[in-house]
């Protein structure tokens, strides 16, 4: 991805704009995820084909990660080393997805598009995140 690409898709050219948006992105799109798989568990459970239970406890950990990217996002100067250690979760998280529905998931077809998509999307906040906090020069 570009640098003109990526302030497109931060809507600023300021580094740690850039930063703080793709942060917050990531904290929105993590706290709705876990407010649904908390709130709608059976129903997701039934439709992905993975236990509620699963995704209850996924559901509590990705709100409180939710809360800690945000509070990360809301500062004026993220620490890096904050900012890394997010960079580092959200990977492990994509391959952990993706080793998960390799290893022991099965899924409905829908719970597997699901499980890849949103491992991407992870990976992609990785990314993204990872040339931001570069471009502030840390």
């Amino acid at each position: 991805m570009s640098a003109t690409q990526l302030a497109a898709l931060a809507r600023t050219t300021d580094p740690r704009i850039m930063l703080r948006r793709f942060l917050t992105m990531d904290a929105v799109v993590t706290g709705v995820n876990g407010l649904a798989y908390l709130t709608a568990a059976g129903p997701l459970g039934r439709f992905l084909g993975v236990d509620s239970g699963l995704l209850r406890a996924l559901g509590a950990f990705l709100v409180v990660y939710a809360a800690a990217v945000a509070l990360l996002a809301s500062r004026e100067r993220p620490p890096t080393l904050s900012v890394r250690a997010v960079i580092d979760a959200n990977l492990l998280w994509a391959v952990l997805s993706l080793v998960a529905l390799a290893a022991w998931l099965t899924p409905s077809t829908a719970g597997a598009v699901w499980t890849v998509l949103q491992a991407l999307a992870v990976a992609g906040f990785a990314a993204v995140q990872y040339i931001a906090v570069r471009a502030t020069g840390h």
